[in-house]
């Protein structure tokens, strides 16, 4: 087949006549800068256009208006799509940022959701009541309700009986005429007879002839009783009889081509609290698939595939067990199964029938189900990061392609020898299989260089294609149409049935404004359009693959950008500099100082995310210390020097700050800035405390452990009315008997933090020198622990003394106090309830159990707020930036504000200023509370 290779992108002016439109229909939220637009050119597909302008709309009456200009629009909410429905050349809609609520109805049974809310946290609100919604596809944890409708998302365990066509209740949607129709109102099908005549007639219509069509109805049924997202949903005409059900069930799984889902109703399923995993290893992949029939029978709620190469990259996995890390990988395949219950006994009883079916079974390797949560969570991580994890070790340069199709279960294997061998034929290596065999349902990814092998892609699409429909299978049963499959709608539904879904798109959206190109296409070669070649950068950026699973982790996502955001802009920079477009260079560069560089957190939460584990902090920071210059580097290496009079100077700073007028001290501080960079000068407001109490040395005989208070006790006041983590510490250790031993030089002595978070080596490795020297000596070699009192500063001593020699074990003062200190002390006085804000460092450190068994000591209820995230007040980014830290806890500081707490808690000072600013309320260290509480 005869290709055409694209010509490499330029970025073109937006055209101002569909700029004016936008700002007369809906002013004030049109994003045109060219870090607006190439951010949102690239998603988790393998496409890449640039929209025009990037629009972000507040409410459905806001998209109704645009609707009315007749301007092309494409939906995007999460951009994890992988089929190229969530990226345009024309307008884009954001609809993550204001589109996120959620409000749980009938006791958990249902939920009301609108199109930005995260799957993940959906699930978290329905937790409570023992529920969450039906789909559960790998992305969960970022992608959006928006992409699970669009999309009709299915997932591990929900088959095609609980995905979202079959848990929908009603929708609210906006048509491209700009009439909303709500699907649960009494009068919806009367409403959309009376406003679109037309539409609701055409409905009927295509009904009746689907029906009356007994091929259609044969084709419809079979191709609708597998996992089946291509082309429009028309099961609907079989399964609804009144117009406005029939839309509602259209517009799932149609990509936002035929309207706005503005909010949907989802009927919910039961959340099974407990599950039985195991892995089976079998010696080939026939012989997994051979196993199918007896394991369906078994009744599992999932069986998952994994192939050979996905076995081999699962082992590089480091939560993967013995059994897996030591198989010697030849031909194997390995079925991933797991039952879920309710109750003990039925789960139990599935436990009695799965050993004796493993029994008879031709296994590799000895298999068992497991209860253990770990060990469950960690088969989950492995088989739900396998895209991206195999994407992330692809050769730098190369595209990361996932398809994925269905057939009846019977012909699985024959399917999976066929891909195999188009493997083979079309010199693909490494690429990998795996998926929901239960539902004959693959996945398998390609990597792919499409400046140089377009025609190698083309070639294999079609021998795929036709092996697929071959075998009476889809297309595409899970993620969607979009651009990558819609010149083959037509083939595999017949002309018969891709004329009712051209009526059906003809009908909504006659003027075909919404999502062009995707779903339905007259052009063969659309799947070869406008396809993403990746330039080569740097480490930390050549292994990201796009999915945006750190997106809903990042504090910085609704100020400037987002990880994906961060590093998409540097392959553009990079781009523009080798074709020479200086300009566009310049501009990005110019750009991505404040967005990207500045207002990044460093807070390493995006590497908890990213299936290959990239922490694009480390990328801020490396970026920072090129900014610097010599005198920057020599003055915070002098800082590190001197430290404990830095930090005594900065405390009568803020004595000195608090003692002077207000405005007087608001205004100095505003006109510093302006002189050396809001980068370079904190910025003082009066809600900041006093400074703080000075470190000072604490020798004990025969200690139990080594207390290092953090620089903060010094620099800032503790909170109103409390001792400070420090003084709660001590107290808390005297009261149960323990021993606590400050060392000598204390004031002298810090994590590191100021210096890394800015990318400052030569300060960072005078800290470093000293900390190590100080700390062996403290804890007598390493016998005893070091115990820090902020939870950032535990984890900047753990890299600090990293492959320190003697070892140092480092304990955060949490920690420490659930397993040694809780137990000796008196029994406390609980107050009625705690609203607690866990920080980034003590997520990533793994602190949750010990955070959640003393505060569950302090308060009789502990809430996490919904909206938790990182505070980003990162150090001193806070004050630097405070509207970085203002943004990342508004949605927190809102649920906070809908309840009245008894006290309010962190582990970390920083942070408690940041929750403090953001609601008003004071936040308390943690042990603050459980000092108080437990004083006799």
């Amino acid at each position: 087949m005869s290709v055409t290779h694209s010509e490499k992108r330029r970025l073109t002016a937006p055209d101002p006549a569909v700029l004016a439109a936008v700002e007369a229909a809906v002013p004030g939220i049109t994003r045109t800068r060219a870090t607006d637009r190439l951010g949102m050119a690239h998603d988790a597909s393998h496409y890449l256009l640039t929209p025009q302008a990037v629009l972000v709309p507040e409410s459905a009456e806001q998209v109704a208006a645009l609707m009315r200009t007749g301007l092309p629009l494409t939906f995007r909410s999460g951009g994890t799509s992988l089929s190229g429905q969530g990226v345009s050349e024309h307008l884009l809609v954001d609809t993550r940022r204001h589109f996120r609520s959620i409000e749980v109805l009938d006791g958990g049974d249902r939920v009301r959701v609108q199109p930005g809310a995260v799957l993940r946290q959906v699930n978290a609100r329905l937790a409570a009541h023992g529920r969450k919604l039906g789909p559960d596809p790998a992305s969960e944890s970022a992608c959006t309700i928006g992409g699970v409708v669009a999309n009709n998302s299915s997932g591990m365990t929900c088959g095609t009986h609980a995905n979202t066509y079959q848990t929908l209740e009603s929708l609210v949607l906006v048509l491209p005429s700009g009439t909303v129709v709500d699907t649960a109102a009494p009068d919806a099908d009367a409403r959309l007879r009376a406003l679109e005549p037309e539409l609701a007639r055409g409905l009927e219509r295509l009904r009746d002839r689907v029906r009356g069509n007994p091929e259609s109805v044969r084709r419809v049924t079979a191709q609708f009783s597998l996992k089946n997202t291509m082309g429009y949903g028309l099961n609907s005409f079989l399964d609804h009889d009144t117009p406005a059900q029939i839309l509602a069930h259209l517009a799932i799984g149609s990509e936002g081509t035929l309207g706005f889902v503005a909010q949907a109703v989802l009927r919910t399923v039961p959340a099974h609290r407990l599950a039985a995993t195991g892995l089976l290893v079998f010696p080939t992949l026939r012989r997994a698939m051979a196993a199918m029939p007896q394991l369906v029978t078994a009744g599992p709620a999932a069986v998952e595939l994994l192939d050979a190469e996905s076995l081999r990259v699962a082992q590089r996995d480091p939560r993967a067990d013995d059994v897996l890390r030591t198989l010697t990988v030849r031909d194997h395949a390995a079925l991933l199964v797991e039952w879920q219950e309710s109750d003990p006994e039925p789960l139990a009883e599935h436990e009695r029938t799965a050993e004796r079916l493993f029994a008879t079974l031709d296994l590799a390797a000895p298999a068992r189900l497991s209860r253990d949560a770990g060990g469950r969570a960690a088969l989950w991580h492995i088989r739900k990061g396998l895209y991206a994890s195999v994407a992330g070790a692809r050769p730098s340069g190369t595209t990361a392609l996932l398809e994925d199709v269905a057939v009846p279960v019977p012909v699985l294997a024959d399917l999976c020898d066929d891909l195999a061998g188009l493997f083979a034929k079309h010199r693909y290596e490494r690429s990998v299989i795996f998926g929901h065999a239960k539902d004959g349902n693959l996945h398998f990814m390609l990597n792919e260089r499409f400046d140089t092998d377009l025609e190698r892609y083309a070639d294999f699409t079609e021998d795929m294609v036709a092996a697929v429909l071959d075998r009476g299978g889809t297309l595409k049963a899970e993620h969607g149409t979009g651009r990558v499959m819609a010149p083959f709608v037509r083939r595999q539904y017949g002309d018969e049935l891709f004329e009712v879904m051209r009526e059906v798109k003809r009908l909504c959206d006659p003027a075909g404004t919404l999502n062009p190109g995707v779903v339905l296409t007259d052009d063969p070669h659309a799947h070869l359009r406008d396809l993403k070649n990746v330039v080569t950068v740097e480490p930390e950026v050549d292994r990201c693959v796009e999915c945006g699973y750190c997106e809903p982790v990042c504090p910085s996502r609704d100020l400037t950008t987002t990880p994906r955001q961060r590093i998409v802009l540097r392959r553009e920079l990079a781009a523009a500099q080798e074709a020479g477009d200086h300009a566009l260079a310049k501009r990005l560069e110019e750009e991505y100082g404040y967005d990207a560089v500045d207002t990044c957190a460093v807070d390493g939460m995006c590497a908890t995310a990213c299936p290959v584990l990239i922490n694009t902090g480390d990328l801020t920071k490396r970026l920072r210390e090129e900014r610097h210059g010599r005198a920057a580097r020599a003055g915070w290496k002098s800082a590190a020097k001197h430290w404990n009079g830095v930090t005594r100077a900065m405390n009568l700073a803020l004595d000195a700050a608090a003692a002077t007028p207000a405005p007087l001290a608001e205004g100095a501080s505003k006109a510093a800035r302006a002189v050396a960079g809001q980068d370079a000068v904190p910025q003082w407001s009066r809600d900041l405390p006093r400074g703080g109490t000075p470190r000072r040395p604490a020798p004990a005989e025969d200690a139990d452990a080594v207390f290092v208070p953090s620089c903060l006790n010094t620099l800032f006041a503790p909170a109103e009315g409390g001792p400070g983590a420090m003084a709660a510490l001590l107290s808390l250790a005297e009261r149960a008997g323990v021993r606590l031993r400050v060392p000598d030089g204390i004031g002298s002595l810090c994590c590191g933090t100021p210096w890394s978070s800015k990318g400052l080596a030569d300060g960072y490795e005078v800290m470093r020198h000293r900390v190590r020297d100080a700390l062996a000596a403290a804890t007598d070699g390493g016998r005893i622990p070091v115990v820090s009192d902020a939870a950032s500063c535990t984890e900047g001593f753990e890299r600090l003394t990293a492959a320190a020699s003697p070892a140092i074990r480092v304990l955060d003062a949490v920690a420490f106090t659930a397993e040694h200190l809780l137990p000796r002390l008196p029994a406390a006085r609980r107050l009625p309830s705690l609203a607690l804000h866990p920080t980034c460092s003590s997520t990533r450190l793994g602190l949750d159990a010990a955070i959640t068994r003393v505060a569950e000591t302090v308060a009789e209820r502990v809430v996490v707020p919904d909206g938790w995230q990182c505070c980003a007040f990162a150090g001193d980014r806070g004050l630097l930036h405070p509207e970085l830290t203002a943004s990342a806890t508004r949605a927190e500081a809102a649920a906070v504000a809908r309840e009245d707490f008894a006290a309010h808690a962190s582990v970390n000072r920083t942070c408690e200023l940041g929750l403090t600013r953001a609601t008003g309320k004071p936040y308390h260290h943690l042990l603050e509370l459980l000092d108080r509480v437990t004083t006799p």
